[in-house]
């Protein structure tokens, strides 16, 4: 029986084996390695761009991961260094340390080679670091290769390891070795991307397209001229974001090779060397523009491409500055004073800078009006967007009259009448926009008086800045600006008549006396029927609708008859009859009067 005991304990511990056997062989780790840096990355500084606070974090992140797993590297006294290897590796979180000491040295790189534009020795130092960081990829991808990873685990770590090591070539300007890690880990992330759902898609895809101006940048270097229209597109499509600044870089450093070829400029008939390299470089971003503009299709591209733009001509404008901290009439022009004669040519170029500059600025405002216009309300803007008020657009128009300002006063252009026209048409028809727009403000108010003197000045604005443009040569800018002036008068007449009317409604509702305009018509209302002229006394019990009493007019009078024939006829005397008369009538009386009183004084 002991035997038979024993024999069955014996089964059954091998039985055991067995399955801790089977259980160790199903064991299988997962690191998803770029879903975990990307949000460390944007957690902890690289969504600002700041590198230093994020190689903190993963110097932190390693002392936590090290301390859990009770795997230190020494003691306090002394420093013993442990190397991963695949029997220790019974925790995911081992993947982790090679994979976070290789961020922590790629961050260090980065931060480096951003000071370097200063410190060019740094560059150096950053290479160090790059070169550690594949020294940590390289372990991370070899313990990725191990039994206890998925597939999924080892393709992260073969596309991480050849991103890294492509990134240090590309550094170093090893531009076939750097494209061919490049190509492989865009193939990785790519299929990565297909065997996921949409969440994870997003994610490596937005990898691929972080690869994808490396990769055309080496084919450029190589020998492929077509890769700068390339970067070009996809800086047009990128918008504002990080790959946008990258792109900018790439495409900064490309056109560094062409610098060499410009050589000058000229500017309203002045040409003048162009010497600083930082001038040149910029000069021709400027050449490509307008191409840039109008293959974008957005209008976040489009300010974005505005942003760079103004960002690259202060940088240049600085670097020229610089360069004239030695010319006396550029020091007295930078304090204010007074200058005579005609400026140097750097001088004049530093003009040119500052033209483009306001020019920019203003095309980049009126870009961001035309946004703002379609989320209007009378635009039915779609849910979810933020409405605009006219005082957001009045704004946008006082930044443009003022930078518009500016550019009469620049150094070598003060005496240009042409120039002053130009600029004074464009104020006037940007006045009448702004006025427009503080109109609306003060309608939504319902203060009717100023609203209509807002839209007359307005109306005023509108054709004198047509009259001034149709002066000039007719560009198609021109004509484009002329158009739109005169779409707004067309608005402002409606508006006019509206705020006229609601004036009145207004008036009957709360039983207050409308507004009367500036003019004063005193005549009455039938006498001007076929014109609206709104006024006070029309809505008051001392309406003049008509003259009463009415005026005199002039009538044919009755006509008049004269007897010509009377003067010349003689009429018989008549004097015996007039005394015969006479008498008889004074004896009558008499008697009767002596006979009445003589008679009373005998009774």
């Amino acid at each position: 029986m002991a035997a038979e005991g024993e024999n069955v304990t014996a089964d059954q511990s091998g039985q055991t084996a067995h399955t801790s056997s089977d259980v160790a062989k199903e064991i299988s780790f997962t690191l998803e390695a770029l879903q975990l840096i990307k949000d460390a990355q944007q957690q902890h500084g690289l969504r600002h761009g700041d590198y230093h606070r994020y190689r903190g974090y993963c110097s932190r992140r390693i002392k936590r991961i090290r301390k859990s797993l009770h795997f230190p590297q020494g003691n306090r006294n002394r420093v013993t260094p442990k190397k991963i290897t695949e029997e220790l590796l019974i925790d995911a979180r081992f993947l982790q340390l090679p994979l976070f000491c290789a961020e922590r040295c790629w961050a260090y790189a980065m931060q480096l080679k951003s000071e370097a534009n200063t410190e060019p020795r740094k560059r150096f130092h950053m290479t160090t670091k790059l070169k550690k960081a594949v020294v940590y990829s390289d372990e991370l991808e070899v313990l990725g290769n191990s039994s206890k990873c998925d597939a999924r685990t080892k393709l992260e770590c073969q596309a991480y390891n050849a991103w890294i090591k492509g990134s240090l070539d590309f550094e170093v300007e090893r531009w076939e070795s750097a494209m061919e890690y490049f190509t492989k880990a865009k193939t990785i992330y790519e299929k990565l991307a297909n065997a996921f759902s949409e969440e994870l898609q997003v994610l490596y895809q937005q990898r691929v397209d972080e690869i994808a101006p490396n990769l055309r940048y080496c084919a450029y270097n190589i020998g492929d001229e077509s890769a700068l229209q390339d970067l070009q597109k996809m800086r047009i499509a990128a918008g504002e974001d990080q790959l946008s600044f990258k792109l900018d870089d790439l495409l900064s450093q490309t056109r560094e090779k062409q610098a060499a070829t410009l050589s000058e400029v000229t500017w309203r008939g002045r040409t003048v060397p162009v010497k600083v390299e930082a001038v040149r470089l910029f000069l021709l971003n400027m050449q490509d523009l307008n191409s840039e503009l109008e293959s974008a299709e957005s209008l976040d591209s489009r300010v974005s491409i505005y942003e760079s733009i103004l960002k690259q001509c202060i940088d240049a404008q600085q670097a020229l500055r610089d360069a004239l901290q030695e010319d006396a009439v550029f020091k007295a022009a930078i304090r204010g004073q007074p200058i005579e004669g005609k400026i140097s040519n750097q001088h004049y170029l530093h003009s040119y800078l500052m033209y483009i500059r306001l020019n920019t600025t203003v095309e980049r405002n009126l870009l961001m009006v035309e946004a703002l216009k379609q989320n209007l309300p009378e635009n039915n803007p779609e849910e979810g967007k933020k409405i605009t008020k006219p005082q957001d657009l009045v704004r946008l128009y006082d930044i443009i009259i003022q930078n518009l300002s500016e550019i009469p006063n620049l150094h070598g252009v003060q005496d240009s009448p042409a120039l002053e026209a130009e600029v004074e048409a464009s104020v006037l028809g940007y006045k009448a926009f702004r006025s427009f727009y503080i109109a609306r403000s003060y309608a939504s108010a319902k203060k009717w008086k100023e609203t209509l003197a807002l839209y007359q000045r307005a109306l005023d604005n509108c054709k004198k800045a047509v009259a001034g443009w149709k002066q000039q040569a007719q560009t198609p800018k021109l004509k484009k600006d002329i158009t739109s002036v005169e779409l707004l008068q067309q608005h402002i007449s409606g508006q006019m008549s509206s705020c006229q009317a609601y004036s009145i409604l207004d008036s009957n509702a709360t039983g207050e006396q409308s507004f009367s305009t500036l003019v004063s018509d005193k005549r009455p209302l039938e006498e001007r029927l076929d014109e609206y002229i709104p006024e006070k006394s029309l809505t008051s019990k001392k309406a003049v609708l008509t003259r009463f009493p009415p005026d005199f007019e002039p009538i044919p009078c009755r006509p008049l008859f004269f007897d010509l024939a009377l003067g010349h006829i003689e009429f018989p005397s008549l004097d015996d009859k007039l005394d015969q008369k006479k008498g008889a009538a004074g004896g009558g009386l008499t008697g009767m009067v002596k006979g009445w009183l003589w008679g009373g004084g005998k009774k």
